[in-house]
């Protein structure tokens, strides 16, 4: 990508109102040149600060509730086990966004390695690839990591603040071609009908509009986007293909995960896409349930409106 095809900076981002956030900015990429073993201790203890505050308290509760409504068959020890790393994850998270976005490819090279290449750099050419990304925690560190070997476009939701939206493009296109709005649908199929390479996260509840209701892990009706059915009629030059940013155990680094292509041929209408794609996403998220995103109201769209919640 060239400097051109990047957002440009504007003179409104020197007004007062955003010193404090350049200062945050400046004093975090100072942090970040520290060895990766005391980074690693930096992000668990954010983690574990996260954990006192009322927001991280409400959203530890809401972190619960999920592995308990798709784990109903795990003891309650074995749940907590993910829960208190995944809290860990929460505080890495931090740490991790800000090495996709500001580490040289060199230190993220160093750190990390990649499985399954293949998968991706052995497709016809023209071939467009819809590469499922789920909500991991590491998922911003898995795509810079992905994009040194093979770009893509990301889709992503613009944020409120000019500045942060500045920031986090410039920080997504580190090693990607682009970044598009998800809303855009007509911009992801033209580019996958190019033969390029989408990021694609459909592992959250976006609301009712254009959604079906479909199994997720334990969860018999799970609001899930229909917009894999729409992506894979409208640009049928493309291939499913995910993917999973795992981070080590021993915090000796990363491993991305390419897996083989998914064959959604069979699938004949919206239900049938997205129970296999929410299958496809249970399957990524089992090589690393502790490091994925359980924060997220997963469940907050019932089938019915008056239906009561299952976080009440």
């Amino acid at each position: 990508m060239t400097e051109k095809s990047l957002p440009p900076f504007q003179i409104a981002f020197l007004h007062p109102k955003y010193w404090g956030l350049w200062l945050a900015l400046g004093i975090f990429r100072l942090v970040l040149c520290l060895p990766y073993p005391l980074l690693v201790r930096l992000g668990r203890g954010l983690g574990q600060l996260f954990a006192r505050l009322s927001f991280g308290k409400r959203r530890i509760a809401i972190a619960e509730r999920n592995l308990a409504l798709c784990f109903p068959h795990l003891a309650e020890t074995e749940r907590k086990k993910i829960l208190a790393e995944n809290v860990e994850s929460v505080g890495m998270a931090i740490i991790e966004t800000g090495m996709a976005w500001f580490w040289s490819d060199r230190r993220i090279l160093k750190w990390s390695k990649i499985e399954g290449l293949e998968h991706l750099k052995n497709q016809p050419e023209g071939t467009g690839i819809i590469f499922v990304g789920v909500h991991f925690l590491t998922l911003e560190l898995g795509a810079r990591i992905v994009g040194l070997h093979h770009q893509g476009i990301g889709v992503y939701r613009p944020n409120d603040n000019p500045l942060l939206d500045w920031i986090q493009y410039r920080g997504r296109v580190r090693s990607n071609k682009g970044m598009l709005d998800r809303k855009d649908l007509r911009g992801m199929i033209k580019s996958l009908r190019a033969g390029e390479t989408i990021w694609y996260a459909p592992d959250h509840d976006y609301g009712r509009k254009n959604s079906v209701f479909v199994p997720f892990f334990a969860v018999e009706e799970t609001c899930t986007t229909a917009g894999s059915r729409m992506l894979l009629r409208s640009a049928l030059n493309s291939v499913v293909v995910p993917f999973s940013p795992i981070r080590h155990r021993d915090f000796s680094g990363y491993t991305v995960k390419i897996s083989p292509m998914v064959d959604f041929s069979h699938c004949e209408n919206e239900v049938d896409t997205a129970t296999l794609m929410n299958q496809v996403v249970e399957g990524e998220i089992m090589l690393a349930p502790s490091q994925y995103m359980w924060l997220h109201r997963r469940f907050k769209t019932r089938p019915n409106e008056h239906d009561r919640s299952l976080y009440a």
